[in-house]
């Protein structure tokens, strides 16, 4: 992937499948390093599966018999001197504390590191895609922030809908403004 708005977005669809209710999305710029974190409180994932789930040729889905995504992060991550971590605790063990968190870290100063792209059009796009899931952003840059929480925002509007055009042009302003 060219740039690491679209393995948010992979990775964040995942959470989504995983049943997710809440998938927190971590940005944080210290000028050296970015570090990207997407935690979920999805169903999990066994230590087997952990295991597997930076080989490509390793899925869980019955559609196709490769799944890219994480490993596609974790070369992104690599070439640049980075990591890639992947820590879940399956709901059938953890009833009470299941979920999954992937952690990238990046040296952006290296020629390898991908650009972050459209991370404004990425939630956008993962909020009108699943108005029922509640997502939090957070881009920290040195001492500025960047965030949205989807769970204000159902409190202020109450019955409409996260993804009616209005929210979603309102939510969009937000952002845009946030990284002015």
């Amino acid at each position: 992937m060219k740039e690491l708005s679209l393995n948010i977005l992979d990775v964040a669809e995942n959470s989504v499948k995983a049943k997710a209710t809440v998938t927190a999305i971590r940005l944080t710029d210290d000028g050296e390093t970015l570090t990207l974190t997407i935690e979920d409180d999805g169903c999990g994932m066994t230590e087997e599966v952990v295991r597997g789930v930076t080989d490509p040729f390793y899925t869980t889905r019955t559609t196709r018999k490769v799944g890219l995504g994480l490993p596609l992060l974790k070369l992104a991550a690599e070439q640049t001197g980075g990591e890639m971590t992947v820590v879940s605790r399956a709901a059938a063990e953890y009833p009470d504390t299941h979920g999954t968190t992937v952690t990238a870290r990046f040296f952006t100063a290296h020629i390898d590191c991908p650009p972050l792209g459209d991370v404004v059009e990425t939630v956008l796009t993962l909020i009108q895609g699943h108005p029922d899931t509640d997502f939090l952003f957070c881009h920290t840059v040195g001492e500025r922030e960047v965030s949205l929480d989807t769970r204000e925002l159902r409190q202020v509007l109450e019955d409409v809908p996260l993804n009616s055009y209005e929210v979603l042009q309102w939510i969009e302003a937000f952002l845009r403004e946030q990284y002015q």
